[in-house]
């Protein structure tokens, strides 16, 4: 089911969370906002919207991790309806994309629940202070057309890392929705 994310609720605060990736690695929100704040992503493996945007989603990753941004994915899918979400098909999936982020087990969905994740993918930009400035997609790329874009996540979080504040024009991400566990 295609879906479109809300308008961002600016200044929205940031959920504590920790959560772990396939190999067990922690990783807890409030120990990584960081000074030029923290991307945190919706994502899937078997998701057509994210796997056609995954390689333009790690090159502008790993471009705001370079200039000091914190980013981690969560997959908050369930897993066993869906087993190509399963943890050992995450590290397949990072290591094929080459990710430059953590990519993290949200098993019992607290954590997509807690954000009001909606679909894959869905983008969360926080500020130092763990406010919302950015709840918008990746870029304005045309499906069958992806070279020529006007990168909108990659510029958000550089404004935020900058001023602390996200642009006021934003465009929905739009993608399947999160498998929900009945």
């Amino acid at each position: 089911m295609l879906l479109d994310t809300p308008v961002c609720n600016f200044g929205w605060p940031a959920p504590d969370f920790t959560l772990s990736d396939p190999h067990g690695i922690p990783f807890t929100l409030s120990e990584h906002l960081g000074d030029k704040g923290l991307l945190v992503m919706f994502i899937c493996n078997h998701c057509p919207y994210v796997q056609r945007i995954i390689d333009r989603l790690a090159r502008d990753c790993r471009q705001l991790m370079a200039e000091g941004v914190n980013v981690v994915a969560v997959m908050s899918n369930d897993y066993r309806d869906y087993p190509a979400d399963a943890p050992d098909n995450m590290v397949a999936f990072a290591r094929q994309h080459n990710l430059p982020f953590l990519y993290l087990v949200d098993e019992d969905q607290r954590v997509g629940r807690a954000f009001g994740a909606v679909c894959t993918p869905d983008f969360f930009g926080f500020n130092a202070k763990g406010e919302l400035q950015y709840r918008g997609r990746l870029d304005d790329a045309r499906m069958d057309d992806p070279t020529q874009r006007t990168p909108e996540l990659l510029n958000a979080m550089r404004q935020i890392a900058g001023t602390g504040k996200g642009p006021r024009i934003q465009h929905p991400s739009m993608g399947c929705s999160i498998k929900w566990r009945d």
